[in-house]
């Protein structure tokens, strides 16, 4: 591989997940999701689909199945490969395909940092309503600002952005029932901007006197200042069970 490639798989590549979730949280959620077998599952913004993939592949009658909807290629085929390493390649579809275009209904929708693309969390929970078959539950993961920001936070974050007792509020008002609602706690947090940045510190420490590696190291040294300096423990991410 190429170091031009290797930067680039580089980027996700310690990541198990593009969340802050630990795998005991993950199986929380999974649990009070309560898949049934047969369930159609549909991952909206899926990236690679490590939660869709563990969502279809616990259902041991193989009667479960799942589709991941993105746009980024790179993730898609890497879950692509992570189906056919688990045997799940013939009942986990991945599909190239904004989040917004989907239309059919599911037993389970899973939509977690996705709300942006539907135009952020208020847009979101109403256009997936109409995705989730009567029954159904849907499992959505956003962020919320556990303190007031800082002007600083709120630009490397971006607007729009809910306080929890608001987001709660919100998804209520809009006739969703919160079955579950748990968030992540600082060492998923600490563990997911680590993982994020891990890939890439450890091309560096191969390549130190690549051209690019200079723009690089100062990339990475800012991400992890404003992490450290300014958003955390002051942008949370809570993950909402959800039905209607």
């Amino acid at each position: 591989m190429s170091s031009i490639d290797e930067l680039s798989s580089a980027r996700y590549e310690r990541m198990r997940w593009n969340t802050p979730l630990s795998q005991a949280h993950a199986d929380l959620l999974l649990h009070r999701l309560g898949i049934p077998a047969g369930a159609r599952v549909v991952d909206l913004g899926c990236g690679w689909g490590e939660l869709l993939l563990q969502a279809v592949g616990a259902d041991g009658t193989g009667s479960t199945t799942g589709t991941g909807v993105d746009t980024d290629g790179a993730a898609l085929a890497r879950g692509r490969t992570l189906a056919a390493e688990r045997s799940l390649d013939q009942r986990v579809t991945f599909l190239t395909q904004e989040a917004t275009a989907w239309r059919e209904p599911a037993d389970r929708v899973l939509c977690v940092g996705a709300s942006h693309a539907f135009g952020g969390t208020s847009a979101a929970l109403k256009s997936l309503a109409a995705l989730v078959r009567p029954g159904g539950r849907l499992l959505f993961g956003d962020g919320f600002w556990e303190r007031p920001p800082t002007t600083e936070a709120t630009e490397i974050i971006g607007p729009g952005i809910m306080s929890l007792p608001d987001l709660i509020e919100d998804a209520r008002s809009l006739g969703w029932r919160v079955l579950h609602m748990s968030v992540a706690d600082q060492r998923e947090w600490d563990d997911f901007e680590s993982t994020w940045l891990a890939g890439r510190q450890e091309w560096l420490l191969r390549h130190p006197d690549d051209p690019r590696a200079a723009a690089l190291r100062d990339e990475l040294d800012v991400r992890l200042r404003e992490y450290v300096g300014v958003y955390r423990g002051v942008f949370g991410f809570a993950y909402l069970v959800l039905g209607r």
